[in-house]
């Protein structure tokens, strides 16, 4: 068997265009932006015949800010400090009004994107600050001459100009935290459904494996021990388990099979009760008789409750076979409305000898009912016997939580505090 290496999603690993494109994502803006302000403040200019014309250190200063940005992602408060010191200074010399301020605005959302609300808040508030002294006090001492003091609606709106800013960049990290949280949380449910398609599928295989083998060894105990005094006993012991092998094989094809190809529906249909004859006829080929009591009208089970059925029934069957002096056991299927429950029942008692417990057999058992909202218990009889019990609901939801897991007594078998009915 054979499996096909592909190559993971691009951007888990090295991914060639992954530096490329941070770069272009880093330089484009500040590129576009010292365009937009060189360009944007030197056509304002030719309109404001009151404001001082631009020269080298004016050009320098709208290039500034733009370069500063280079460095947002790694001191996103100090660029947002240094953009405002030079916008703020570029206003003081009296330059033209113009689109000077797009570099602050990009410095104020990268910071408080970044979660650095306070830092910005401190930075805004001095920059606002040294704006309305200048605009107050200081322009008699400043370029251009005979400019006037600015009115309170000027300041007015600087504020709200300036609060309107900050309260677009904190709705911007607000939004981008719930997009990341919500990716966070479908990667986890992503991870959360593996982990119980694993689960599903180690079960499906213990069940399998665990049936088939302990079949398997049974019958070449059988073969062995009759292969010279009663070689057709024994040739029959080897026919059940070249027919035990081939049904595992064909079963765990089957579940590997979901594994290559997860997204197509399942080519054969799982197990259900409808296989109990079948499984009962494997169990007697191992030696163990089986009798099979139904109460109440069959009514068609549900997928999941069908499969869970049908491997406690077979999970049980094989406890028996491995762990237990018994040669009769006797199955009764109950019948309720939106119920079914079964149960397991052996004479005992455990085999001399028998393999020791540690298993996950009846862990198993109890998940997969679990799963379903329903209940196993397995543990002794009150006469010797041993009962495994489960209780199925018929329609129930999903328990998230896994029963807790019993510790093994004898021969691989519960050991509960107490005797069952």
């Amino acid at each position: 068997m054979t499996y096909e290496a592909h190559p993971g999603p691009p951007w888990r690993g090295h991914h060639p265009a992954g530096p490329r494109r941070r770069a272009v994502s880093l330089w484009g803006p500040a590129v576009a932006l010292a365009v937009l302000q060189v360009a944007g403040s030197g056509a304002a200019g030719r309109h404001q015949s009151g404001r001082v014309a631009l020269d080298g250190l004016g050009y320098a200063l709208l290039l500034a800010g733009p370069a500063l940005l280079l460095l947002r992602r790694r001191q996103p408060v100090a660029v947002a400090a240094g953009v405002a010191a030079v916008t703020l200074l570029y206003t003081v010399l009296g330059y033209p009004y113009g689109p000077v301020f797009a570099s602050l605005v990009v410095a104020f959302f990268s910071a408080v994107a970044a979660g650095h609300r306070k830092g910005v808040l401190i930075v805004a508030a001095a920059a606002y600050t040294g704006h309305a002294l200048v605009g107050l006090w200081l322009y008699r001492r400043l370029p251009p001459a005979g400019d006037g003091p600015a009115s309170w609606t000027e300041l007015s709106g600087a504020a709200a100009w300036l609060l309107a800013v900050l309260a677009a960049a904190e709705l911007f990290r607000v939004r981008r935290e719930r997009i990341a949280r919500e990716h966070r949380e479908r990667a986890e449910a992503e991870r959360r459904r593996a982990g119980e398609e694993r689960l599903r599928i180690a079960q499906e295989l213990h069940d399998v494996l665990a049936h088939s083998i302990s079949l398997i060894n049974v019958q070449a105990g059988v073969a062995l021990a009759l292969m010279d005094e009663r070689p057709e006993q024994a040739r029959t012991a080897l026919t059940t388990i070249k027919a035990a092998s081939k049904e595992a094989l064909g079963e765990v094809r089957q579940v590997l099979g979901a594994l290559r190809a997860p997204g197509d529906a399942p080519r054969a249909p799982a197990p259900g009760l409808d296989r109990l004859p079948e499984l009962l006829d494997q169990a007697a080929a191992a030696g163990l008789r089986t009798d099979l009591a139904v109460e109440g009208a069959r009514v068609p089970l549900p997928p999941g409750a069908d499969l869970a059925a049908f491997r406690i029934v077979q999970e049980a069957l094989t406890n028996v076979v491995r762990h237990s002096g018994a040669r009769t056991a006797r199955v009764r299927l109950v019948y309720r409305p939106g119920l079914l429950d079964l149960r397991v029942d052996d004479d005992g008692p455990a085999a001399v000898g028998g393999e020791s417990g540690g298993g996950n057999g009846l862990v198993g058992m109890r998940e997969r009912a679990a799963a379903l909202g329903g209940t196993v218990e397995a543990g002794p009889r009150g006469d010797g016997g041993f009962r495994v019990r489960a209780r199925l609901p018929l329609g129930g939801g999903r328990h998230d939580t896994p029963p807790p897991r019993h510790p093994t007594g004898r021969a691989g078998r519960p050991t509960t505090g107490q005797e069952l009915p």
